[in-house]
């Protein structure tokens, strides 16, 4: 294709990917399902969200960004979010990559943006369904691996307490 730009895509290839999603919603561990049963041609690697193993390969990236909207990590570093990072995991599924391509265009980027705003409308009518609009009852939605949501906050992390010795040392 000439006339195409060249995005450095030669001297940085992605071998591999990243997939950080929250392991308690419903939507994304279905996504997560549907991922792992894709032909990959880039490989990706499904890793819960906010969760020990992910703070510990990703120190530098903010857990409760992570929990807030999709995240994307490939082997170089390389950071994605929200419609970004679902349009580089179309791409590295092969039945996929040639919709990406078509979502990487600017009108393409306006209906990927689309889809991710309705899926976290979707998403955030589920939590708030639990109690009538409330988290089971409460303002908050808390995680179990102490991640909450705060209206008025955002993502707050409020660590497990050792007082009972159950913590894991290490």
């Amino acid at each position: 294709m000439s006339g195409a730009v060249d995005r450095g895509a030669t001297s940085a290839p992605v071998r591999g990917l990243t997939v950080l999603y929250d392991a308690e919603c419903g939507l994304c561990a279905h996504l997560r399902d549907w991922l792992l049963r894709q032909s990959q041609l880039v490989p990706l690697e499904l890793v819960p969200a906010g969760s020990a193993e992910a703070r510990a390969r990703f120190p530098g990236v903010d857990p409760a960004r992570t929990l807030e909207e999709v995240t994307v990590i490939g082997d170089s570093g390389q950071v994605y979010r929200g419609a970004a990072a679902w349009v580089v995991v179309l791409w590295a599924l092969r039945e996929h990559r040639p919709l990406a391509h078509r979502l990487s265009t600017p009108a393409g980027a306006v209906l990927a943006r689309g889809a991710v705003l309705a899926a976290a409308k979707y998403r955030g009518a589920q939590w708030s369904q639990r109690s009538g609009g409330r988290w089971g009852g409460q303002d908050t939605y808390s995680r179990t691996d102490g991640w909450r949501y705060v209206p008025a906050q955002g993502w707050v992390h409020d660590p497990p307490s050792c007082a009972d010795g159950t913590c894991p040392t290490g």
